[in-house]
């Protein structure tokens, strides 16, 4: 275009910046950073990635975040909870407290309204059989606590089987991860994903792999300070979602979870008495991905991005 046909064309010009601009801040936009598996009709997907080192300027390779997502009479809490910082959280006091009282109701209740956690990495696109585009990019991946014990199996080894420990996040004696989803009993299960071999990220040189380490995102940002509200705009929040301003703190308020909104198939059993434990002994029967619920973590978080953008508006 030359400058007179900019100068003649601003109107339409600007209607269609005014397009992309608001096709950027519709509800599901994606985040270019991240990268999710893809999956057929049938719930199956493969990939294979590489967890990468800490970035520069960083400490450690992946960072976690931890969360909370449940409708109540009021709305939706879709919230990052303050335990992430190691801070107090109006709601982590307040589920200990329906917690002690020992009204199995109020149990289950919590159960419903307790911390879920994520964690999130750079990882390089080896191989991905549903969108090969993504291969040879540095994306963010974010995954449960099933994969994170399958990263700590690899690190911790196994004397028995004669097995050392690697570092999975190590460029040239690290090992590429198959990423395996398969459907079982509704939810996505990743039970057969496994590490590779050892080895330098596809036989790379040191120059090509120092171009994908200058390549990867920034971690601490998605736990910086700045993506948490103050406890008083947590509490202030979760008592219009519980209707706890005229009533007692006790007061019983049923609470809905983001994963009921993909699947109406919950199952519980008996969690410890805290908090920060609350759940954390449940069985993960049909649900490998999740870290101490029954929900579908992966699917849940794209559930939970929607009602976030709904309770902020």
């Amino acid at each position: 275009m030359s400058f007179n046909s900019l100068k003649q064309n601003k109107s339409s010009i600007f209607n269609k910046l005014q397009k992309q601009l608001e096709d950027t801040t519709k509800v599901g936009t994606t985040d270019e950073r991240m990268w999710k598996l893809t999956t057929d009709k049938a719930g199956n997907g493969f990939a294979v990635i590489r967890f990468l080192p800490a970035s520069d300027g960083e400490d450690m390779p992946f960072v976690k975040l931890y969360n909370h997502g449940f409708q109540g009479p009021g709305g939706w809490y879709i919230e990052n909870s303050l335990t992430t910082l190691g801070k107090d959280d109006p709601l982590g006091e307040y589920n200990r407290e329906l917690w002690n009282s020992g009204d199995e109701s109020l149990k289950e209740q919590v159960r419903k309204q307790k911390r879920k956690l994520s964690y999130y990495a750079n990882v390089y696109i080896v191989k991905d059989t549903g969108n090969p585009d993504n291969e040879g990019q540095v994306k963010i991946f974010r995954f449960g606590k099933k994969i994170y014990d399958k990263i700590m199996d690899a690190v911790n080894g196994d004397e028995l089987e004669g097995r050392e420990g690697i570092n999975p996040f190590d460029f040239w004696a690290g090992a590429n991860f198959k990423l395996r989803a398969k459907k079982v009993a509704g939810y996505p299960n990743y039970d057969s994903s496994e590490f590779q071999d050892t080895g330098v990220l596809d036989d790379l040189d040191d120059a090509q792999l120092e171009s994908i380490w200058k390549r990867q995102h920034p971690l601490q940002s998605i736990v910086a300070e700045d993506q948490f509200k103050t406890y008083d705009q947590l509490k202030e929040r979760l008592d219009k979602v519980l209707n706890l301003q005229s009533s007692g703190s006790t007061e019983r308020a049923p609470a809905r979870t983001a994963e009921t909104v993909v699947s109406t198939k919950p199952s519980f059993s008996s969690p410890s008495v805290s908090e920060d434990t609350v759940g954390e002994t449940e069985q993960e029967v049909v649900v490998p991905q999740s870290e101490t619920s029954s929900s579908n973590e992966e699917g849940e978080g794209d559930v939970l991005d929607y009602f976030r953008s709904l309770a902020e508006s």
